[in-house]
């Protein structure tokens, strides 16, 4: 089983790893700090090097294990170096959050829970069950939005036990009905009120920032039809 360094609480933009398993375009490390691909959000990019060679990370899947996918990898016992792309997966991070936030207020304010989103480093979007957003609901969505990224609200996240989680929490918001059983302990992310309580808390194994700060000026991009009551939001980021 490979380590996840990239759920640390403050993960690592470089780490050292042994290739465990080398397969003809893939490797399994025993530790990484590459995102596998997941939730919505693309997977990380980067390279994994030794003093003299260097492999391009072009893509990381999660399967039985977490494969690495490169060209003429390495040898099974190569000690590397992995190095994530920051700003590929800071993007990623902002992103990811923002989606976290548009969903707390949709389903709050208008009743519209999430039922899918598609996260990319310059874009995202988000399919919620709701009839239909008008221009002006959609600016007014916006300006909410922004006022909360203004906000500059705590961002966190840690492990529960999924019964626990299942007895103690909202499960219109943790949506532990879309989980394998297969997973009995999830990572939760919240986002704080700025009230001492909780503005959203959701079962997620994405990257997050740690303060809605961090996502940057929100622009509501527009919308269209996903299907018979479903509506999709399309959004993009500025740079904090």
């Amino acid at each position: 089983m490979t380590e996840p360094l990239y759920l640390d609480a403050d993960p690592p933009q470089t780490f050292t790893a042994t290739v465990v398993r080398s397969l003809d375009d893939r490797v399994v490390l025993d530790r990484t700090g590459f995102y596998p691909e997941g939730g919505g959000q693309p997977a990380d990019h980067g390279t994994l090097a030794t003093d003299d060679c260097e492999w391009a990370v072009t893509d990381v899947q999660k399967r039985d294990t977490i494969y690495h996918h490169v060209a003429d990898p390495p040898a099974e016992g190569t000690t590397v170096t992995g190095t994530v792309d920051w700003n590929r997966r800071r993007a990623h991070s902002r992103y990811h959050t923002a989606q976290h936030l548009l969903s707390a207020v949709l389903l709050d304010e208008y009743d519209a829970p999430t039922s899918g989103n598609q996260l990319y480093a310059d874009r995202a979007r988000i399919d919620v069950t709701h009839d239909r957003f008008d221009d002006a609901t959609l600016a007014a969505i916006e300006t909410r939005l922004n006022d909360l990224v203004d906000a500059g609200l705590d961002v966190s996240w840690y492990t529960m036990d999924r019964e626990r989680a299942a007895a103690e929490l909202d499960p219109e918001r943790t949506r532990l009905d879309l989980l394998p059983d297969s997973i009995t302990e999830l990572r939760l992310v919240e986002i704080a009120d700025g009230d001492g309580g909780i503005l959203d808390r959701t079962a997620c194994a994405g990257t997050h920032v740690a303060s809605t700060a961090d996502i940057g000026m929100v622009s509501i991009e527009g919308r269209e039809t996903a299907g018979k009551g479903r509506e999709r939001i399309r959004f993009t980021l500025a740079e904090p």
